[in-house]
């Protein structure tokens, strides 16, 4: 067991020691990992840092006494807002990432159904292409889960469906913007029309897509209307540490009408402290987050923010009409932004095999259960190994196919 050592040890020596402990890592910075990281190049790393370092000690939650933390935060979250198109009334909350601010879109749809309708055994109707942090929410909150399969070919959530699983105790339904699993977008114009009839709380989660999908759509892409443009959207999940280029910790949640902010705050006063009201499920916050998710949105602006989403949506192209060309590949259609599947047309070509032959060339291969097949999840550097990647995936093709391999671990890692 690993105790605290007797006496502390030099710098130069722990921080040898942390350089070493990474050397069997996935190479991230190469563009070898398909999730997990979100990096764009080593200027924005040092502005991150930087700015971090900045406001290494402050707290986010003591804005009445760091009074530069409320003006920073309340310029990253208006900046948030105002990409979304949120009306002048709107709300929205720093959270530490996607899953907090699910979290906290759920907690505030509980509480807003309790007071206005009377609920009190509330479920939510979602697709089954839905997040799994709707499902660990959902655990703490007591809400039930209902999950529904997509008929649809373009795996994209069906709102017939989902309104067909709608009862008296129904709170939320949700759309993806896109979802993780297919990379696409589902239909969140008819989604809130349906959340809208029922009179029901209607999420969007895009978390990957919110601040990539923006610039993505200025660049002519067929990018459907995702957030506060569309009519019956009452709260939208953005990370900003994943195409913001903030560094890890950095998510919104947005209310369309701060009046719903109220269902949202815990607000306690039993005991001899004194008032304690908070809006997040943390309660000290790194004020270096905030600090340097402001410094990259400023850093970068629209021009930095559209140049970089054309890398990637060239790269996407390169790369999906390079993995086609392989004989017994194929990538599934439609996929919209960063994320696409492909898998084994076939039978003799193991996929799973294959991703086993690119892990051994040093790819960390993301792995999908339906259909099976190999998850891809691009960022800006994976531009500069696009081609590697493909020659590498090629020679792994050809070396199951002469060995006849199968893959010898389940066909889908744990996410």
């Amino acid at each position: 067991m690993t105790v605290i050592p007797l006496k502390g040890r030099p710098w130069d020596e722990l921080k040898t020691e942390l350089e070493d402990a990474k050397k069997d890592d996935f190479k991230w910075e190469e563009g070898r990992m398909a999730l997990y990281f979100y990096y764009l190049d080593e200027e924005v790393k040092r502005v991150q840092q930087e700015a971090y370092k900045t406001y290494w000690t402050e707290n986010a939650m003591g804005k009445k006494t760091f009074f530069s933390m409320l003006k920073l935060e309340s310029e990253v979250l208006e900046m948030g807002l105002a990409l979304h198109h949120a009306p002048a009334n709107a709300k929205a909350t720093f959270t530490s990432g996607g899953s907090e601010s699910i979290f906290m879109a759920m907690k505030t749809a509980r509480d807003w159904a309790r007071d206005t309708k009377g609920i009190t055994e509330p479920n939510i109707v979602i697709p089954r292409t839905a997040h799994p942090a709707f499902d660990r929410s959902a655990a703490f909150l007591n809400i039930k889960v209902i999950r529904v399969p997509t008929t649809r070919a373009d795996y994209r959530a069906d709102p017939a469906e989902l309104e067909k699983r709608f009862d008296s105790n129904t709170i939320m339904t949700m759309a993806s913007a896109p979802n993780y699993p297919y990379g696409v977008f589902d239909p969140v114009a008819d989604v809130a029309d349906v959340a809208q009839k029922h009179n029901l709380w209607m999420h969007v989660d895009a978390c990957v897509g919110g601040f990539l999908a923006p610039w993505v759509k200025k660049l002519g892409y067929d990018i459907p209307d995702f957030d506060f443009s569309v009519p019956g959207v009452t709260s939208i999940s953005a990370d900003i540490h994943k195409y913001g280029y903030a560094p890890k910790g950095a998510s919104m949640m947005m209310l369309r009408d701060e009046a719903l902010h109220k269902y949202q705050v815990f607000d306690f006063n039993d005991w001899e402290r004194g008032p304690y009201v908070n809006d997040t499920m943390q309660g000290t916050r790194a004020g270096g987050v905030v600090a340097a998710a402001w410094a990259v949105m400023n850093y970068l602006g629209e021009e930095g923010y559209t140049l970089w989403a054309k890398v990637i949506m060239d790269t996407v192209k390169k790369l999906t009409d390079g993995i086609d060309a392989i004989e017994g590949l194929t990538v599934l259609k439609p996929h919209e932004l960063c994320l696409f599947v492909y898998t084994s047309e076939d039978p003799d070509l193991d996929i799973g095999a294959v991703g086993e032959e690119m892990t051994k060339r040093g790819w960390f291969i993301g792995r999908q259960a339906e259909p099976v097949g190999i998850h891809m999840h691009l960022n800006p550097v994976h531009a500069k190994t696009a081609d590697l990647y493909l020659s590498d995936l090629a020679a792994s093709v050809s070396e199951v196919r002469n060995t006849g391999a199968v893959a010898k671990q389940a066909a889908a890692a744990t996410y």
